[in-house]
């Protein structure tokens, strides 16, 4: 169960609105659908939670890059919309480092050899070294695999909320919920509950 909503300040204070996110592809599509909904490029917050799971925060500033936080990157990996916030930036992994391992994969079929080798006894001695890459290629892609695992627990900017209140201690201590409290700080609880 999802629930994504968006806080846009105002000169009079937040406004609230519940989010869908069906047509959100991309980070791109997020930071785009908060953009338009920012009061003189003042800040805007979308807030996605994944019940009892994690929860994430986009923020975005005018036209600054957006700020992320996620409660719990390993849970959020195993999201659609939890993979959008963890960018190979905030994840620390050189862009389209999981691309290059399918692109390595795909070159050897699953008995072993390359595409266009020979088959048949002349290519036995050629299809065990074959054998042989694969197997060093594989242990080279499990181990670039187990570099860039997504860690447990929380990941991206702990001072996201700083200025509104909520420090870093503060952020790491919300759990479920989470919403409600970041609201409180906001003085957004009634424009929230409004939309909920």
């Amino acid at each position: 169960m999802y629930f994504a909503a968006l806080l846009a300040r105002t000169e009079d204070g937040w406004e609230a609105s519940d989010t869908e996110l069906d047509d959100v592809e991309t980070l791109s599509d997020l930071t785009d659908l908060a953009q338009e909904a920012s009061v003189d490029e003042d800040t805007v917050l979308v807030y996605i939670e994944q019940e009892d799971a994690w929860f994430g925060i986009l923020r975005v500033d005018g036209e600054e890059d957006p700020r992320i936080y996620v409660s719990d990157a390993s849970a959020a990996a195993r999201s659609s919309y939890g993979e959008i916030l963890l960018t190979d930036e905030l994840l620390g992994r050189e862009p389209g480092a999981e691309d290059e391992i399918a692109a390595l994969e795909e070159l050897v079929d699953l008995d072993g050899t390359e595409d266009g080798e020979p088959t048949g006894p002349t290519a036995e001695a050629t299809s065990s070294s074959a054998t042989t890459a694969t197997t060093d290629t594989n242990a080279t892609s499990d181990s670039d695999f187990d570099s860039d695992a997504v860690p447990a627990g929380p990941i991206g900017e702990l001072g996201i909320l700083a200025d509104f209140g909520i420090s870093e201690k503060d952020l790491l201590t919300l759990r479920t919920d989470a919403l409600t409290e970041i609201a409180d700080a906001l003085g957004a609880s009634e424009v929230l509950e409004a939309v909920r």
